[in-house]
C-alpha cells in the first residue's frame, strides 16, 4: 500500500500491464493464434457470425466489452466507494482478463456453438480478447467522468442498438450461454 500512495499511476500501470500479460500467455497456452488465422489484422470486421468474428481489433463484440467497463465501473464502486481508482482498475482489468480466459476454454467455446450467431466461433484471437480488454477500460474511464445517468443510458441504448443491428448484445449473450432459449435462437436466426 506504500508503494501505491507514492506511485499510484506507475503501481496500477504495473498491475494492468501484469494482468494483460497473463491473459495473453493464457490465451496461447491454450492454443488461441495470435491474430486472424487469414494473416492480416482488421481494425473493424463486420459480420457477426462470420468466420473472422473475434479475431480481428474490434467487432460488434467490442461494444459488450466497452459496457462491461462501465458495468465494472459502477460494481465496484457500489461496493467498494473508498477503494482507490487505481485499485478499481486493475480490478476490473482483472475481472475482464478472467472472462476472456474463461470464454476461451473448450467448455465455453463448445457452449458458445450452441447458439445461433456463433456456430463457427472457435475462441478470440490474442489481439482480439486484449482488444476487448482494452474496450472495457475505456469504459471503465467513460464511467468514471461521465454522470451516472448517461452511462446508465448508454447501457440501454447500446442493448437496443446491438438487438436491432445483429440480433445479439451482452444480455442476451449471457442468458444464451447460461440458459439458452430456443426463441432467442430462432430470433437470432432472422426467423
Amino acid at each position: 500500500m506504500a508503494a501505491y500512495r507514492q506511485r499510484p499511476v506507475a503501481v496500477t500501470a504495473f498491475c494492468v500491464l501484469a494482468i494483460l500479460a497473463i491473459q495473453a500467455f493464457f490465451l496461447k497456452f491454450m492454443g488461441q493464434t495470435t491474430i486472424c488465422d487469414c494473416g492480416t489484422v482488421k481494425l473493424w470486421y463486420s459480420d457477426p457470425s462470420g468466420p473472422e468474428t473475434s479475431q480481428h481489433i474490434g467487432d460488434w463484440y467490442t461494444y459488450s466489452h466497452f459496457l462491461h467497463g462501465l458495468l465494472f465501473y459502477g460494481l465496484i464502486w457500489l461496493v467498494a466507494p473508498r477503494m482507490p481508482v487505481g485499485y478499481r482498475l486493475a480490478l476490473a482489468v482483472g475481472l475482464e482478463a478472467a472472462w476472456e480466459m474463461a470464454e476461451n476454454t473448450p467448455m465455453v467455446i463448445n457452449r458458445y456453438r450452441e447458439s445461433a450467431l456463433a456456430q463457427g466461433y472457435y475462441g478470440d484471437s490474442v489481439i482480439n480478447s486484449l482488444s476487448d480488454t482494452f474496450a472495457t477500460i475505456v469504459g471503465f474511464f467513460f464511467a468514471r467522468l461521465s454522470p451516472l445517468w448517461l452511462s446508465i443510458l448508454l447501457v440501454v441504448a447500446t442493448e437496443i442498438f446491438m438487438a436491432v443491428m445483429i440480433r445479439d448484445n451482452l444480455t442476451l449473450n449471457i442468458l444464451q450461454l447460461v440458459y439458452p432459449s430456443q426463441a432467442i435462437y430462432n430470433w437470432q436466426l432472422g426467423g
